[in-house]
């Protein structure tokens, strides 16, 4: 805290000058002077009030984050480590979404890939900190997220493909149902007889990999079978990956007729193995697929598996994070909004 020039009246410099002076974190500071819905009028009106009184004047990327002065949005892409990249037949219709509509309000949607492994959290602090873009957009939440700790501490806008442990109910998101789809190919798997089925996830903590899991299991107990953890299976979540954990479940003492793969890499990956092994999806063992796309259906067999609706995805996230903005929000004011998708199965012929 200093004292203007000329004046008897103080200043906060900064804004951790006004954080102090109120007794509060700088993340609620910066959130209430940009209007964000997580913080209660109260609270926001306190800010403001101690803000005139100070003479707070933000700096320069502080106006620029409120006016929307980057017109940018940044996409934080992160790969995982192997030969295999897995995301693209995600990623691309998605982006392709999200972007369209971005413009329809001016922005800019700009993709910042991190080194595989290294889960960005340095180059997200990069763009917060140097104001390269007016929010950010996240992908593979993690169960415990530290970016969106992060976010949230610091008070910059954002939005998740994805749910997470981290950071409450605060943030915006928009998320694909993992749980049900689990629960929804058990159904289908015992209703054609299927007692032993294995269940194979990305490893990394990656939240959506609970969720299905959580899905798989509920169901299993529903129909009276005893979840084995001998037919529980992680891997990297790319063709490597399920390749390299297929074989774990196939050699357990009663091995599984049927099995679930997290995502289309680790599916593809997994029936290299099986055939490997002598076993033919489709005929030997039933395969069904949590998140497929386009890849699936030229497999043979042509793989069953839940489709996302993923261009109408990014399009309802981009609307998502803008609606969290107050300068895109509308006349309705600032509000967070989360929302769980379905997935659509596409039945074909693995199973």
């Amino acid at each position: 805290m200093i004292a203007k020039q000329g004046e008897n009246r103080p200043l906060a410099s900064s804004i951790h000058d006004l954080a102090r002076h109120l007794n509060i974190s700088i993340g609620t500071v910066s959130r209430a002077l940009n209007g964000r819905a997580d913080v209660n009028a109260d609270t926001r009106q306190r800010v403001l009030d101690a803000a005139a009184k100070l003479n707070y004047s933000p700096n320069q990327s502080g106006r620029s984050l409120r006016r929307g002065a980057t017109q940018s949005i940044a996409f934080m892409l992160q790969p995982h480590p192997g030969d295999q990249q897995y995301g693209e037949p995600f990623f691309i219709p998605f982006l392709t979404g999200l972007q369209a509509k971005l413009a329809e309000s001016g922005l800019d949607l700009i993709v910042v890939m991190g080194a595989p492994g290294d889960y960005q959290q340095e180059r997200l602090r990069r763009v917060v900190e140097t104001r390269r873009a007016d929010a950010v957009v996240l992908a593979y939440t993690r169960r415990e997220d530290e970016r969106i700790d992060y976010l949230t501490r610091v008070g910059f806008p954002f939005a998740t493909l994805g749910r997470s442990r981290s950071g409450g109910k605060t943030h915006p998101s928009l998320d694909l149902d993992f749980e049900k789809a689990g629960a929804d190919a058990v159904d289908r798997l015992v209703a054609r007889g299927h007692r032993r089925i294995a269940a194979i996830r990305p490893s990394l903590n990656l939240n959506f990999g609970y969720l299905f899991l959580a899905g798989y299991r509920k169901a299993l107990r529903r129909h009276g079978i005893e979840v084995d953890p001998g037919l529980i299976a992680k891997g990297f979540i790319n063709e490597a990956g399920g390749n390299a954990v297929t074989p774990q479940v196939m050699r357990s003492k009663d091995p599984p007729t049927a099995i679930i793969f997290n995502n289309d890499a680790m599916a593809l990956g997994g029936c290299k193995a099986l055939a490997e092994m002598g076993i033919k999806p489709g005929h030997d063992i039933a395969v069904i697929v949590i998140v497929e796309t386009p890849l699936c259906r030229y497999f043979s067999p042509a793989l069953t598996g839940f489709r996302p609706s993923l261009e109408p995805m990014g399009r309802r996230l981009a609307e998502i994070l803008l609606a969290s903005i107050p300068a895109f929000a509308g006349p309705d004011g600032a509000r967070i909004i989360r929302e769980v998708w379905p997935l659509e199965l596409i039945a074909r012929d693995s199973d």
